[in-house]
């Protein structure tokens, strides 16, 4: 049985290759089962600028070549996930950049994404489900520590609950994008799963989550 194919998309401030190291755990996991296959957002984040989000909880001042997916202070150019916001800057590029992803290393079965790129997934998904963008054919989603955005702007990808079947992770210590604002994200999606885990913002994969990750990825081999 071929594995799944699966595009991430990595958190705020990381790149698809730190994002590869940091869920090495993951792919061990689920090696059987999924072949990841990592992109980088296409917009380069400034080093030292203010946030209260840094995806990369780094042990030196972050990651090389930081990116991000859209910004919420345009003038800035700068995220925050409690920002409030109407218009942000950058996104439509972000969708060109996975549009492109998926023509050139595609076909993928599902989708994955960490923080901001959680938040970046579930408006993807709903710009699949609106037939927006004919490329996207994902099956499932998974979103760790995703969250509603609070732009303005966005909302219109929260207007209708999404088929795509979804499995959202979040950590219960988690102080970035804390628990109950991932779970403000369960009603746009009407086929969910959800797996907590007692830590911090990261992607979980210890033998205790295996069964979980491997039930909902079944359903799609």
């Amino acid at each position: 049985m071929a594995p799944l194919r699966v595009l991430c998309i990595h958190g705020y401030r990381q790149n698809g290759s730190s994002f590869r190291e940091k869920t090495g755990a993951l792919r061990k996991l689920l090696k059987k089962q999924v072949e990841l296959v990592y992109m980088s957002a296409p917009l380069p984040v400034k080093q030292g600028i203010p946030g209260n989000e840094n995806d990369s909880v780094p042990a030196a001042g972050g990651d090389e070549d930081p990116r991000g997916w859209w910004f919420s202070d345009i003038q800035a150019r700068s995220f925050s996930a409690q920002q409030l916001c109407d218009e942000s800057l950058g996104l439509d590029e972000s969708v060109s950049a996975v549009r492109e992803a998926v023509a050139v290393q595609g076909p993928f079965d599902g989708i994955l994404g960490f923080s901001q790129g959680a938040a970046f997934v579930a408006m993807l998904c709903s710009l699949q489900e609106q037939r927006l963008e004919p490329e996207f054919s994902f099956r499932f989603a998974i979103l760790v520590a995703g969250f509603r955005s609070a732009c303005k702007e966005h909302q219109r990808f929260y207007s209708a609950p999404l088929q795509i079947p979804a499995l959202h992770v979040f950590g219960l210590e988690d102080r970035v994008i804390p628990d109950d604002m991932s779970r403000e994200l369960l009603p746009s999606f009407q086929d969910t799963q959800v797996l907590t885990h007692p830590g911090g913002h990261f992607v979980p994969a210890a033998s205790a989550h295996r069964q979980t990750y491997q039930d909902f990825l079944k359903r799609f081999q």
